[in-house]
């Protein structure tokens, strides 16, 4: 079994209901792109694994054969985190008013971290015992009135600092469910896996680097079903601001707060999210500044600007067909592997890759039909941008193209950058489905807020953990 079958596979995972705490523990599923999304035409031997997913939420088992292990969803010893676990508690609570609010803050974060199994507070509460009893952990999650916003910033900012973070990576993160209750869930066709999911849809925003990722911010798609009635936005406490919005305007929403919102550090957001969605994104993100490197579709009709190419001056090229005449500026650079993945003597494995110098087209006609954000539209990127093509190593040419304004940056430079969303798909099933992102059990719009925020941190000590064990 090669592995990219085994990187397919192991997205796949059994639906999780609403309120059942009987169902086995969630397995991986986060294929890149948005429902309805339509992949680029790149060859298909070429693509990304994550845009080939076969096995569906239906595929339960174990991969077999050779390959990299998952980690199986075993809690982590009891007491293995508790230096990092005070010491990050002492950072994030700070906004919390009460200090029971900070006790029951410690208590969850302890409880995703030692409880075995499905993370649901009934299990935390039984772990944990006396100290924290199922009514009282319930309404620290659903009921109660702490903000969860300060304590995202609070943890992005300390990794800032702790981790030196080399962009703000965008994944989308995907979460089936059984029943019709829990806030969000609608039913989508997801072209990467052939199926139709009754699942919720979230946009996490991680802060990521060779070395280390974690997610520091999410929003959840609320659907307009969800919008237009009533009583169910009461029923699960969806506030009043809520409004109607796309998947993309969600991506776009979630990056500005997070990279331009939060008085961070200028990192560059790197979006793998679904060629259909990636030019209205990056438009809307370009236009506020943002540092961008978006993967996109071999048929994004683009200008080439570079003098050297048989293309310049002449109409506008898809770019796929822009990247394949620039096949004679290809160099090696390191490519995908990093070095702890493979022992601290290996080298990373060197792939071909080639910047090309491009722009966007002109306006359309009036009266033509388009997309905002799209080529030619208001909002769309204006002055010059470069086209990335990365192959592989005896493979065709270009497995993958992505779109950046980051024109002084070298090629080698960004794929590292293009390979921090491997790092991320690598991370959230080593430990942010091991510590029960996905796991809240209950429909509460603020339940689900709180219970991926503190999971979030929950993951912080677990990496932060493991890289201080890792020998220099």
């Amino acid at each position: 079994m090669t592995s990219q079958t085994l990187a397919q596979r192991r997205r796949t995972q059994a639906p999780v209901g609403d309120n059942d705490r009987s169902k086995p523990s969630a397995r991986p599923l986060r294929p890149t792109g948005f429902p309805s999304s339509v992949p680029a035409p790149i060859p298909p031997a070429a693509a990304s694994p994550a845009r080939l997913a076969p096995g569906g939420p239906s595929a339960a088992a174990e991969p077999s054969g050779p390959g990299p292990a998952r980690h199986p969803r075993t809690p982590f010893p009891p007491g293995a985190h508790d230096v990092l676990l005070t010491e990050l508690c002492s950072i994030l609570f700070t906004s919390l008013s009460r200090s029971d609010q900070c006790r029951k803050g410690m208590q969850y974060l302890r409880g995703l971290l030692e409880t075995e199994g499905r993370k649901s507070i009934r299990n935390i509460a039984a772990l944990l015992g006396k100290p924290a009893s199922e009514q009282n952990l319930h309404h620290f999650i659903c009921s109660s009135t702490w903000d969860w916003i300060p304590i995202r910033r609070a943890l992005a900012h300390y990794l800032a600092g702790a981790a030196a973070p080399q962009a703000w990576v965008v994944q989308p993160m995907i979460i089936p469910k059984t029943g019709q209750h829990s806030v969000g869930v609608e039913r989508h066709f997801f072209p990467t896996l052939g199926q139709v999911l009754n699942a919720q849809h979230a946009i996490g925003v991680w802060a990521a680097s060779e070395e280390l990722s974690t997610p520091v911010n999410w929003r959840l798609h609320l659907p307009e079903a969800w919008l237009k009635d009533d009583l169910r936005r009461s029923q699960v406490s969806i506030p009043d601001e809520a409004g109607v919005e796309t998947l993309g305007e969600c991506v776009t929403e979630a990056c500005l707060e997070t990279s331009t919102g939060w008085g961070l550090p200028v990192r560059p957001v790197v979006l793998d999210i679904g060629e259909s969605q990636a030019m209205t994104i990056f438009g809307k993100l370009h236009a506020h500044g943002v540092p961008l490197l978006a993967r996109v579709g071999g048929d994004l009709r683009l200008s080439v600007l570079d003098q050297a190419l048989p293309a310049s001056g002449s109409r506008p090229q898809p770019a796929l067909r822009i990247m394949s005449l620039a096949k004679d500026l290809r160099r090696l650079v390191p490519g995908r592997e990093h070095a702890r993945e493979h022992g601290p003597q290996t080298a990373p494995r060197a792939v071909p890759a080639a910047t090309v110098r491009v722009g966007l087209p002109a306006p359309s006609a009036p009266g033509t039909p388009t997309a905002p954000g799209a080529p030619g539209t208001p909002g769309a990127p204006s002055g010059e941008l470069l086209l990335l093509g990365i192959g592989e190593e005896g493979g065709h040419w270009p497995a993958e193209l992505w779109l950046t304004n980051l024109t002084a940056v070298p090629p080698a430079t960004l794929v590292r950058l293009s390979r921090l969303t491997g790092k991320v798909d690598r991370d959230f099933t080593e430990i942010a489905d091991r510590v029960g992102i996905r796991d809240f059990t209950g429909r509460s719009f603020s339940g689900w807020h709180r219970h991926v925020t503190l999971a979030s941190a929950a993951h912080a000590v677990v990496a932060l953990a493991d890289r201080r064990e890792r020998p220099a």
